[in-house]
């Protein structure tokens, strides 16, 4: 097999390793909520949940790098996984203790499972791949918003509660689902070294320090300690760049709304008591067409997107797609409906609740979020591709840091208030997404006039 065709591969293993692994993790993300208001007795919040999660996942990323550094990122997102399946299986015999002890673990796992993944997708890419590749894992990744959805459709369609025996089949599967993801990443293999291209050599990455982080196997060169710290400073380095700093916008935009589509709009639409008794298992239905839209944008703008156009007019398309979405689900969903208990709620907003509607703003939802994050991939990976642990490392932190958030005040601020949220911070990052891609291109124009 060619270099480029190994590194194919191992993109599209990684891919579905990632694939089955949040088959388990997002269907548990977008129903927790609904369950846990099912259980007597149980007084731990879904949303609190996900917030220590995201709490964790950000100061995690300081030391993620230092870890994939040491163990590398085959056994990081190995073990990473481990911690994600452990979490889904606690709802078997959910115990408040237990849940929130598995809300911090995997909260540690995700920091270490995103920036191996970061470092894999780079060193398997070159600066003409790196948008096909990312569009590709993307796509992978969001085919699992379509399994458990459709499952979760299927399974609780008509219910107005969530039995025990429907929550226990629910999570021994998604647990199994989780596992099978983990032990894919083992097929992973250590990418051919190739000769650049000379495309490759004049519009080479902006940053090009070397670590010892960009393999899959092999023994370290230097002890581990110096590796773990080198891999600490140099995250800490390129926190300040002047690229990483005007990203810093956008990447917080993709923290907010992935809370949103991930944990809060299922939870509305299934609180939604005018929708009728299939509320509970349209959440289902929402999961699945959200993943449709990411699936699409991940072809359409990652696989088959050229970059004769830029980044820039992919991200603008991404935001005016969710302002529609924000919109509509302004006009059609209850104010309350995020906090609203396990019976619902009989509110409606400013037109007769439409299931339609909340329908199309799911996949609105997700086609505008493939949008961000897969030009967000593309850019990073190319102006990081030799630092790419440390950089992914940033990205992470800095989005888990606005889920966090977003999860904490999810419990307590109503929808319309975080719909405005969403509309100011998308129109900060989009702009301020514009400046970085500029200074993309001013860099690149000189490097190439500098090598004439």
């Amino acid at each position: 097999m060619t270099p480029e065709g190994k590194a194919l591969s191992n993109i599209v293993i990684l891919g579905f390793g990632f694939m089955l692994m949040f088959t388990a993790f997002q269907t548990c993300g977008n129903i927790e909520q609904t369950v846990i208001k099912s259980l007597n007795n149980f007084t731990a919040s879904g949303y609190t949940s996900m917030s220590i999660i995201y709490g964790v996942f950000s100061a995690s990323n300081l030391v993620a790098p230092s870890v994939v550094a040491v163990v590398g990122p085959q056994l990081s997102m190995f073990f990473s996984g481990l911690l994600y399946s452990a979490y889904i299986a606690m709802f078997i015999q959910p115990r408040v203790w237990s849940f929130y002890t598995a809300s911090v673990l995997v909260g540690f796992g995700a920091a270490v499972l995103w920036t191996a993944q970061g470092n894999v997708l780079a060193i398997n890419s070159t600066e003409t791949t790196i948008g096909r590749n990312s569009g590709i894992f993307w796509a992978l990744l969001q085919f699992s918003l379509f399994f458990g959805n459709l499952y979760i459709y299927l399974a609780w369609q008509g219910h107005d509660h969530i039995s025990e025996k429907d929550r226990q089949t629910v999570f021994i599967s998604l647990t199994v689902i989780s596992l099978i993801g983990c032990f894919l990443f083992f097929l992973i293999r250590k990418p051919d070294p190739s000769e650049p291209t000379p495309s490759e050599t004049s519009e080479a990455p902006l940053h090009t320090e070397s670590t010892d982080s960009a393999s899959v196997s092999g023994p370290p060169r230097r002890s581990l300690c110096t590796q773990a710290l080198d891999a600490f400073v140099k995250a800490c380095k390129l926190s300040v760049t002047k690229e990483m700093m005007l990203l810093c916008l956008p990447i917080m935009y993709t923290g907010l709304e992935l809370t949103f589509y991930s944990g809060v709009y299922g939870t509305c639409i299934g609180a939604m008591t005018r929708f009728g008794h299939d509320a509970k298992g349209l959440i289902g239905i929402s999961g699945i067409l959200i993943g449709v839209g990411e699936i699409l944008g991940g072809g359409v703008f990652g696989i088959l997107n050229s970059n004769r156009l830029g980044r820039n007019p992919v991200v603008l398309l991404g935001l005016l797609i969710h302002y529609l979405a924000f919109y509509l689900i302004f006009l059609n969903i209850a104010p309350d409906a995020p906090q609203a208990p396990e019976e619902g709620t009989d509110l409606q907003a400013y037109m007769t609740p439409n299931v339609g509607v909340a329908l199309f703003c799911s996949f609105l939802l997700g086609l505008g979020d493939s949008c961000f994050n897969t030009q967000l991939l593309s850019i990073i990976g190319f102006l990081y591709k030799e630092d790419s642990a440390p950089a992914f490392a940033v990205f992470k932190f800095i989005q888990s840091i606005m889920a966090a958030i977003a999860f904490s005040y999810s419990n307590v601020l109503q929808l319309p208030w975080q719909l405005l949220l969403l509309v100011v911070t998308g129109f900060m990052g989009t702009l301020s997404f514009f400046l970085a891609e500029w200074v993309v291109v001013a860099k690149r124009r000189d490097s190439d006039y500098d090598s004439l």
